[in-house]
């Protein structure tokens, strides 16, 4: 049996976060839904077809409770039904049009809320919070992920978020200044103004709606692409993710007829330097310079398609 100490502490904890996000106002997030309903939303937003007594047991709500919120849905047009085929006893819920405008700001909200709360932290205080929370999810029995993560293409906002990122990890890890920055910021600019859909693609690692790493392949000629800013957040490394979004650069890259895939790197960046040599790239120059405030050995690798 637990001691007063440990159960004292969850309590306090509990008393804490939900008072940092508001998880007891009468409008979650200044909608007028309330957290249960916005909970809902978010179930049927994300996953396809379920029924009333799955939502009922996974989310452990009562159910003339969840009969009522599901009528309200109904009625005000943000949710349907449909018998299911495999079982006529059991009705399938599926978010309207309505039902996804309606929780895509509550979505939203949530993401910016989350960001300010985690403004103040450095990237090491974030991958530790990261950590600490899976331990308490694993402590308590959640379910491990079905997938870890998954990889998308550019969004909106992405270009920004993958900038604002790099600059601060490599200035953390590496000691580099904001010239960095600025480079990352010129590529990304670049990208955007001159994406070119059929030769180019950026792919967005996500976890958890989070994202976690991200690569870009870009057109050097009509032979010749270029992989640029691969990057992997601390707290995921150890996914294979930064292999991955290499693999999907050199797919890619071979599905377009280019004949070689070039990149350039510096020798500092030893991880990312394993994932391109175990992928087959050579080492085919060096050259010294003082960039981002530090003497480096620049790198160029070739890998022939």
């Amino acid at each position: 049996m637990s001691d007063t100490s440990t159960i004292e502490a969850v309590r306090r904890f509990s008393r804490f976060y939900t008072g940092q996000l508001g998880l007891l106002d009468d409008g979650l997030l200044d909608s007028p839904f309330s957290l249960s309903e916005a909970r809902i939303l978010y179930e049927l937003a994300h996953r396809r077809d379920l029924t009333a007594t799955t939502l009922r047991s996974e989310l452990r709500l009562d159910a003339g409770y969840l009969s009522r919120i599901v009528k309200r849905f109904e009625a005000r047009g943000l949710l349907s039904r449909r018998s299911s085929p495999d079982d006529a006893r059991q009705t399938l819920l599926s978010l309207t049009e309505a039902g996804h405008a309606a929780f895509a700001p509550l979505n939203e909200g949530s993401r910016q809320q989350v960001a300010t709360l985690l403004e103040p932290l450095s990237p090491a205080q974030q991958g530790e919070l990261v950590q600490a929370l899976a331990a308490v999810e694993r402590l308590l029995g959640a379910p491990a992920p079905a997938t870890p993560y998954l990889l998308r293409p550019h969004q909106i906002g992405d270009i920004g978020w993958v900038t604002r990122r790099q600059a601060m990890l490599y200035a953390q890890e590496y000691g580099w200044d904001e010239t960095f920055e600025a480079l990352v910021a010129e590529i990304g600019a670049k990208f955007i103004k001159e994406f070119d859909a059929k030769k180019e693609r950026c792919w967005i690692a996500e976890r958890e709606g989070a994202i976690v790493g991200s690569v870009f392949l870009v057109r050097e000629s009509d032979e010749i692409a270029k992989l640029r800013m691969l990057y992997v957040e601390p707290s995921v490394r150890g996914l294979g993710i930064g292999r991955r979004l290499t693999e999907e650069c050199i797919r890619f890259a071979r599905q377009q007829g280019y004949m070689t895939l070039t990149l350039w790197t510096n020798d500092v960046l030893v991880s990312a330097r394993k994932i391109y040599q175990a992928a087959g790239f050579k080492l085919v120059a060096e050259d010294r310079h003082h960039s981002f405030g530090k003497d480096l050995v620049g790198q160029n690798w070739n890998l022939t398609l």
